[in-house]
């Protein structure tokens, strides 16, 4: 009798353990990191000194990246060179690109804010044949990483300077490639790594020849 007694109980003990494995819950020893909670900034924008030493300059608006968008921080731009019309782009362009090259200043740093555009980008003057307006880089523009060439669209295309008013940013890279354009909408800004890599060539326009007069 002892012995169908411990038997039955040793039956009764595995149907529990087999019950316990069968329950999904695995113990492990094994600690499980999931990160850091992800850290929020601010994106609050410093007001940006006057120039120093008597340096002079026009305040200008650069696109920098703060919590994965785009937002506008106000820079203190080089006065362009006083030049004919014609090669007043490239000069303004160029204080542009490297007031987005800079580092952001620690303030803006504590804010989140950083900046994709790489050092050394260099404005030219355009091609023979290039659209009105048309902006070539030293680098070809599709060759640069999508949160750069977005940072670079938005502010080319916030620039009064620059832009004669609302519509596509038209740039063209160093070689004979025909210029492209690209749009800085709503979507880009919030999501600058989606920008199109390439965008939609530009061809002049043609202007009619006027007609004879009678």
């Amino acid at each position: 009798m002892t012995r169908t007694r411990r038997a039955l109980a040793g039956i009764a003990l595995g149907m529990l353990l087999t019950g316990a494995c069968g329950c999904g819950i695995r113990a492990t020893t094994v600690p499980v990191d999931v990160g850091a909670a992800p850290s929020r900034v601010s994106c609050d924008t410093p007001e940006q000194p006057g120039g120093q030493s008597g340096a002079q300059g026009i305040r200008a608006t650069v696109a920098l990246v703060c919590g994965s968008q785009l937002v506008n921080v106000e820079r203190v731009v080089p006065v362009p060179e006083k030049r004919p019309a014609r090669d007043s782009l490239v000069p303004a362009v160029q204080a542009l690109l490297e007031a987005l090259e800079k580092e952001p200043s620690a303030a803006e740093r504590d804010a989140g804010f950083t900046t994709g555009v790489p050092d050394g980008l260099q404005a030219a003057p355009a091609r023979p044949g290039d659209p009105a307006g048309t902006v070539r880089l030293s680098r070809k523009p599709e060759d640069l990483a999508p949160v750069a060439l977005s940072q670079l669209v938005c502010t080319l295309a916030d620039s009064d300077t620059v832009s004669a008013g609302p519509g596509p940013v038209v740039l063209g890279g160093p070689d004979a490639d025909p210029p492209r354009a690209w749009e800085c909408g709503e979507a880009v800004r919030s999501r600058p790594e989606s920008v199109a890599t390439l965008g939609d060539v530009v061809r002049p326009s043609t202007t009619p020849n006027p007609s004879p007069a009678p």
